[in-house]
């Protein structure tokens, strides 16, 4: 993922999550990610992306559903699917989220994408900008952060 804060690199978690990670690359593939933005800091806890609309509420036109493992922990770098509470677990379309907590202590409802595997200095930058509104802690950063390419390599 290259951003205009710099870039970093997910390691698609194929084992545990072959769906999920197929999906993703698919997108990545498509060039569905370049241009979207990351829409969502929860400053301490996750930056989000993926969402084609910018608002929260876009995503490809499908939907997958993969359930995570039972003893998933979505602990610093891990890069997750977002979905909305009335969702199944493990839903997931497009839009995703990389953990900047040590460990969010979420529930294990949210389909694994991966994990950050360089530049997760990257990750944490764009988790401690500045955000619109300042006193919320949650929202959209302050200036935009664009994923400028998502693209796909093979070790």
């Amino acid at each position: 993922m290259a951003t205009n804060c710099g870039s970093f690199t997910i390691r698609l978690d194929v084992a545990r999550a072959p769906r999920t990670a197929a999906s993703f690359a698919s997108l990545a593939r498509k060039g569905f990610y370049n241009d979207l933005t990351f829409h969502r800091i929860a400053q301490g806890f996750v930056i989000q992306g993926g969402d084609p609309t910018g608002s929260g509420s876009g995503g490809p036109g499908y939907s997958i559903v993969e359930k995570p493992p039972h003893n998933v922990r979505y602990t610093h770098g891990v890069v997750a699917m977002a979905k909305a509470a009335t969702e199944p677990d493990g839903a997931s379309g497009s839009q995703f989220f990389v953990v900047t907590a040590a460990d969010a202590q979420l529930p294990p409802q949210y389909a694994i994408v991966g994990r950050v595997v360089q530049g997760l200095n990257v990750v944490d930058a764009i988790g401690a900008l500045p955000l619109q509104d300042p006193s919320s802690g949650d929202g959209p950063p302050a200036e935009p952060v664009v994923i400028q390419s998502a693209r796909l390599t093979s070790n």
